[in-house]
Formats: C-alpha cells, structure tokens, sequence
C-alpha cells in the first residue's frame, strides 16, 4: 500500500532527496563545517519519526518561540555576529566605513529575524497541533 507520497510505502517519512529542502541542503555542502552539522541535524530533523508533541516542540524551537528563542533568532545573533569587527577579527582589516556598515547590516539581520511577525504563522501551526 503506497502512503501519502508516491515514494514512501505505508506510514514511511518521505526522504527529502528529491524535494526543496534536499536541494537547499545539497546547495549548502561543504561551506564549512559547522554548516555540514547544521545540514545534518536539518536532515534528521525532517527523517526522524516525530509524535504530534515533539513536532509542536520543534516547530516552536525551529521558527515559533513568541520570545524569541528559537533557531531563527540563533541565526540571526550569529550573522550580526559574523558582520560585527569586535566579534570577528577578520573584518578588521576593512575600512572604519566599511566595518560599521557591514555591523549595521548584521544587526538589522539579527533585529529583522527575531521580527515577531515571522514567527506567527509557525506558531499558529502549534497552536493548530494542541489537542
């Protein structure tokens, strides 16, 4: 008996090979190690069998913490981070214009993804997964 997608049999979790997701994680090998990790805990997280509790844990983890603490904000606090000159040396070498450009737009990254608007639509999905 085939599941929901044609390639999964019964009540399989569809591999991501073939999908977006797949190709954004095979786009994003070998830029760094720490990416490679991050692939991988992506690629367990969407392989993994999940109950209805730990996919509403996840999600809110992911991208729908209503505080803020969530992966999307860790993301952004590392990229104001990386465009920050007192947090990475390699910037120092720019021009003073450039390294407080560069700090700027790194802190509108972080400020614009802990925007509580984007984490509304993940969170409503919790709130639709509550039983």
């Amino acid at each position: 008996m085939s599941g929901p997608f044609p390639s999964t049999e019964g009540n399989a979790v569809p591999n991501v090979d073939d999908t977006e997701l797949g190709g954004t994680l095979a786009d994003l090998a070998d830029v760094h190690a720490g990416i490679d990790l991050i692939r991988d805990g992506i690629r367990l997280l969407a392989h993994d069998r999940h109950n209805l509790n730990t996919t509403q844990v996840l999600l809110a983890v992911l991208v729908g913490s209503p505080d803020g603490t969530d992966v999307l904000a860790a993301v952004g606090q590392l990229a104001e981070r990386l465009a920050n000159p007192d947090t990475n040396p390699a910037l120092r070498f720019l021009p003073l214009d450039q390294q407080k450009e560069a700090a700027r737009e790194g802190w509108l990254t972080a400020h614009n993804l802990n925007d509580p608007d984007l984490r509304a639509s993940a969170s409503r999905a919790c709130a639709h997964l509550d039983h």
